[in-house]
């Protein structure tokens, strides 16, 4: 194999000009002409303060937003978390996921007083809970905004499953609603739950994943333990209880169990076993999957007899989570590049194609929050970027992404000249960051993605080595890195066009540059450790290393770490920087040794020898 090993700046400059010229039109091509659509009109009541986007909502459409607070740590720091900003936006509804969940804020009186007993501190924190469940619950309200509470089950105090855990678990110690006492329990609860929050308008329920980080007296287990029979069970039990009885909105994520977010006949078995109710809401992922680039749009969308509501991510956990630029927004509406590429579709492509199928009723932006740990940043541009895309797209689906587009410009105050540029930076983004973590050429597994998330960096000692044999043995390794240096020269375009740009906001004005610094140098972290990497994998299967190859893609590496300290130094906008580990789900570090810094390590011995 001969892996690509020379990588100075001019060479990089080319394959950058190279791939604007080669990269498909709908991507790149952002004359001002084409992109630019000034709306006098829509600028007018933009500046004056009176465009909220509300004006084309459609009735009986679901525009939600929710900040997806990182378990287990204080509470995001955001805009979004305020509901009169979301209002201001648009957005008709607020998801409260702060994982203090309003089901965990119940005394179950009524059930056994034993349990939360007056006077204890798991009492104490009970009520501290409620009080701050009623406190989200009124400033939505007074926002003039609908409040869901995202819900996991199943999540009981853990002293009501230590007095029944004989009548509430299955043999294998989980609480199951096979057993009737379960029911019970959680109809009280859901009694308990709406008489004590009168003002609470739904909630989301999630199964799948339960996270106990921030309810120290609860414990609990996912539901589903029976595949489709437990969600029809669940399902049929949730509609009555809380869609008929109390005639409060249920929104019923399909996400993580027995694949009915992913496979239509799960799917179908599951919701065709479902009579319709006007408050029951079916909540799915635009990916399937996880929010991964090169999934597939999700094939449950737009089928069956029940609404669905469009979860996105604008704050994309494996893609930086804002700490540099990332725009997904267009590719969410319009359908990604590589959909035409290595990745083409069987069904829709995106929102834009599902917006005329009868079962479309909304869509769910994540604006801040997914995943674990860092990156921080503490300027949410970018997530605000999508979100606002997103949400605003949802209440007027005539309208164009570029047409919203532009509004964002004219609402942040990008200069006129400077939107060509800041237009087709983020365009650009999105394609480098697709070459940067995964592949705009050839078949990217789906199993690779995880090489990266988060603020971690995997290496040939964990995920990345499956991706090197299989690239090996196939012949592709040497275009696969050529792909990762194809994406360092597009950052490097990505940083000139930072550097044009004039926001009034002098501090986002700042953030583009130092984001857009920040993305060059990390992917420039990836390019020369993946060539480390894959210089080693060669030379550990012929016995034969390329030394003066090693040397300098080490050095690469070092300085490129070097310039990632530095940038973090002197700029204080910088989000926190990537972590050479591979992910650990394990707090509170989330990573052991293994991972990028180890693999280089590794081969860097071979060099000293």
């Amino acid at each position: 194999m001969d892996v690509i090993h020379h990588f100075k700046s001019g060479l990089m400059i080319t394959m950058a000009v190279i791939l604007l010229i080669a990269l498909p039109a709908f991507t790149l091509k952002c004359t001002a002409q084409q992109h630019i659509h000034t709306n006098k009109e829509i600028e007018k009541k933009i500046i004056n303060g009176t465009d909220t986007g509300n004006g084309k909502a459609i009735s009986g459409f679901y525009v939600l937003d929710m900040v997806h607070n990182n378990p287990g740590e204080p509470l995001t720091k955001t805009r979004f978390s305020d509901p009169g900003y979301l209002k201001q936006m648009g957005y008709n509804g607020q998801v409260i996921n702060d994982f203090v969940f309003a089901h965990a804020a119940l005394t179950f009186d009524k059930f056994d007083k034993r349990i939360f007993p007056p006077g204890s501190k798991e009492r104490a924190w009970v009520l501290a809970a409620a009080k701050h469940v009623e406190e989200n619950i009124k400033a939505a309200h007074k926002a003039g905004l609908k409040v869901y509470y995202f819900t996991d089950l199943i999540v009981l105090p853990k002293k009501l499953v230590a007095l029944y855990k004989d009548q509430i678990c299955d043999e294998k110690g989980r609480i199951s609603f096979d057993k009737p006492l379960t029911v019970k329990i959680h109809k009280i609860m859901l009694d308990e739950l709406f008489t004590r929050f009168k003002g609470l308008d739904g909630l989301v329920i999630r199964t799948g994943e339960t996270y106990l980080n921030n309810v120290p007296y609860h414990t609990g287990n996912n539901p589903i333990t029976h595949g489709v029979k437990s969600h029809i069970q669940l399902l049929r039990f949730l509609r009555k209880e809380v869609c008929v009885k109390w005639n409060k909105m249920l929104f019923y994520r399909t996400w993580a169990s027995a694949s009915m977010d992913q496979d239509t006949s799960v799917y179908l078995k599951v919701t065709n076993a479902i009579k319709p109710h006007p408050n029951l809401v079916f909540m799915i992922k635009h990916t399937k999957g996880d929010y991964h680039r090169t999934f597939d749009f999700n094939p449950t969308l737009g089928i069956g007899k029940h609404p669905q509501v469009v979860e996105v991510e604008c704050q994309r956990e494996y893609e930086g989570k804002g700490a540099f630029p990332n725009y997904i927004a267009k590719g969410v509406i319009d359908g990604f590049e590589e959909f035409q590429t290595n990745t083409p579709q069987k069904g829709l492509r995106g929102l834009a194609e599902l917006k005329s199928r009868p079962q479309f009723k909304g869509v769910w932006t994540w604006s801040r929050g997914g995943g674990w740990v860092g990156p921080y940043i503490s300027n949410e541009l970018w997530p605000r970027l999508n979100a606002f895309v997103i949400s605003r797209w949802g209440q007027d689906t005539a309208a164009t992404e570029s047409q919203i587009f532009e509004q964002f410009m004219l609402q942040e105050g990008i200069r006129p000249k400077s939107r060509p540029a800041f237009r087709k930076l983020c365009l650009l983004s999105a394609g480098a960051v697709l070459r940067g973590h995964n592949s705009a050429t050839f078949p990217w597994k789906k199993n690779w993605v995880w090489w990266t998330r988060d603020e971690f960096l995997s290496g040939i000692d964990g995920s990345v080595g499956a991706i090197m044999k299989s690239l090996y043995r196939d012949g592709l390794l040497d275009s696969a890195i050529q792909e990762k240096w194809q994406a360092v020269g597009m950052w490097e375009e990505i940083v000139k066009l930072s550097q044009q740009i004039k926001i009034k906001n002098k501090a986002d004005e700042s953030y583009v540059r130092v984001s857009s610094e920040y993305g060059l140098i990390l992917h420039q972290i990836i390019a020369a450790g993946w060539q480390v990497m894959a210089l080693g994998y060669v030379g550990d299967q012929t016995g034969h290393y390329d030394r003066l190859g090693l040397i300098s893609a080490i050095q690469a590496y070092d300085t490129a770490w070097q310039d990632f300290n530095n940038l973090k130094a002197r700029a204080p906008a910088c989000a926190t920087l990537y972590k050479p580990f591979q992910f650990v789900y394990k707090a509170p570090d989330y990573h052991g040794t293994k991972g990028m810094d180890a693999s280089v390590d590794k081969y860097r011995k071979v060099v000293d020898k």
